[in-house]
């Protein structure tokens, strides 16, 4: 099992900390040192549940000149948002300043918000068609092969984008909410997985993981792929007290997330049935019992939450989904000098975490 750290913080409560990326960069160097595979951070647009990434290559950039080992990833860029001419461009220079330690994990997006950006809404309305090219122009751009253009003098040209990264092929993940069309995508193209446990069960998502595997395999591509798994962490010695301690962080933290697919809940890719949802019949005390409700899902069966057993455990059960990385989200709202001591627990667990059977190996 791989462990990575995972950034997408709420980001209102320190609208005016001078210090707000303190907890990224610290962390970060200390995940280098001690032997974490990979950071991840997002990209996210207009509202504080992850503001404080609106670009992660710039944040990666940033990385790249705390560290020196571990592997730097978007979890993710919103293709569709961007020209790929301009993402190719960008990470191609963090794979320089960062001798060849990126990873990209793109995304289809589902906020309409977000598109304002692209200022179209058939993109909006295309966004799976246009997702599905952008990785195709990505990935050619990488490996130095021309992109056709008409300039504003009706010209064709053949563009290719400079610097040169350093990997001759881009390490790519898709990230995927639980579509199992998305995962046997992922598995035809040879991309990666980020996923998380977000209206899907472990269960359920080793059921996707199978039809990722199959379709890898029946496209003939070499290895076998990446499932990275996003869980909400903190480790500490005593169950009790580590659900004392991250409860009202994580509340706050739902909350945003709430707030956020509230807004917007016919494109939430997760919710079933969304449009026959009445807001206006959820009172405060609803919601707030549904918040308490959420968090016990995460602190038992959801999140890498509280003493080491407890955590080897969770470990075992994802291993069991045939899942390869567990990316650590630290930065829901614990303090962040408390989060930095919980991260030498993390670290007990990850060099304690059982090895699978001979029979399941790969």
């Amino acid at each position: 099992m791989l462990f990575s750290l995972y950034y997408f913080a709420n980001q209102a409560a320190a609208d005016h900390d001078p210090d707000k990326y303190h907890l990224i960069l610290d962390s970060a160097e200390w995940a280098d040192r001690n032997g974490f595979t990979r950071l991840w951070t997002p990209e996210r647009h207009f509202h504080s549940f992850g503001g404080l990434s609106p670009n992660p290559a710039i944040l990666c950039a940033a990385l790249a000149a705390r560290t020196r080992r571990i592997q730097l990833c978007s979890g993710s860029v919103v293709l569709p948002l961007h020209d790929p001419i301009r993402v190719a461009e960008e990470w191609a220079v963090v794979d320089n300043l960062s001798n060849g330690r990126i990873g990209l994990g793109v995304a289809c997006g589902w906020v309409p918000n977000d598109f304002v950006i692209g200022d179209s809404q058939a993109k909006f309305e295309r966004r799976k068609e246009v997702f599905a090219d952008g990785i195709a122009t990505l990935r050619r751009l990488w490996r130095g092969e021309p992109v056709a253009r008409q300039n504003p003098q009706g010209e064709r040209v053949e563009v290719r984008t400079l610097p040169r990264p350093v990997q001759p092929d881009l390490p790519l993940w898709l990230t995927i909410a639980g579509n199992p069309d998305t995962f046997r995508q992922a598995g035809a193209l040879g991309a990666n997985v980020l996923t998380h446990l977000l209206g899907q069960t472990l269960d359920g998502l080793a059921e996707k993981i199978a039809v990722y595997r199959e379709a890898w395999q029946a496209a003939k591509h070499a290895g076998r792929g990446t499932v990275t798994l996003m869980l909400h962490t903190f480790v500490g010695e005593d169950d009790d007290e580590v659900h004392d301690l991250v409860k009202a962080p994580m509340k706050r933290y739902l909350q945003g997330s709430l707030s956020l697919a509230s807004a917007h809940l016919c494109s939430v890719p997760f919710l079933q049935n969304a449009q026959n949802i009445d807001l206006g019949a959820v009172s405060p005390q609803m919601v707030d019992e549904v918040l308490d409700a959420s968090f016990e899902k995460y602190f038992h069966m959801s999140g890498l939450f509280g003493s080491h057993g407890k955590c080897l455990d969770m470990v075992d059960r994802v291993e069991a989904a045939d899942i390869d990385e567990i990316a650590c989200l630290i930065d829901y709202g614990v303090a962040p000098e408390r989060v930095l001591q919980g991260l030498e627990h993390l670290n007990v667990v990850r060099v304690l975490a059982r090895p699978r059977p001979a029979a399941v190996l790969r």
